[in-house]
């Protein structure tokens, strides 16, 4: 019997690292919230661009969120908290930290999603719901 491969867990690390290492904002080393810092070679950028799918029509929308405001997709309540991109030179990708609320739970539970979401590993940390789909496709 031959070990199970671990080149796709550590692939997903490297992906993820720079942007998974910040945890929570404003725990990062330079005490800002905008995530990743400037010297692992990430851009803090003001909008987010997120597609939202419903599992139940099948309908795809694209929704511009401002940092900090809150958007919203059906019962979903979606907030941007940091969205950060590679820049211009480097291998595209986006890295956001991203708040989600559904208002069919009960106003004490936890959010339906709170973490960062990545554009280039989609699968890494996504929203776990039975209606709705949510990733980032870009930080402008």
């Amino acid at each position: 019997m031959t070990r199970p491969s671990l080149a796709l867990p550590a692939l997903l690390l490297a992906l993820a690292g720079p942007a998974l290492g910040q945890g929570v904002p404003g725990t990062n080393s330079q005490g800002s919230d905008q995530g990743p810092p400037a010297e692992a070679g990430w851009l803090p950028k003001r909008v987010a661009q997120l597609q939202a799918l419903d599992k139940v029509t099948a309908r795809i929308t694209v929704l511009d969120a401002n940092v900090n405001q809150a958007v919203t997709f059906g019962t979903l309540s979606i907030t941007v908290r940091a969205c950060n991109a590679r820049p211009p030179d480097e291998v595209p990708d986006a890295a956001a930290f991203i708040e989600v609320r559904d208002s069919t739970a009960q106003p004490s539970a936890p959010p339906a999603f709170r973490g960062w979401m990545l554009a280039n590993a989609p699968a890494a940390h996504m929203l776990e719901h039975p209606v709705y789909d949510l990733r980032i496709l870009d930080c402008r």
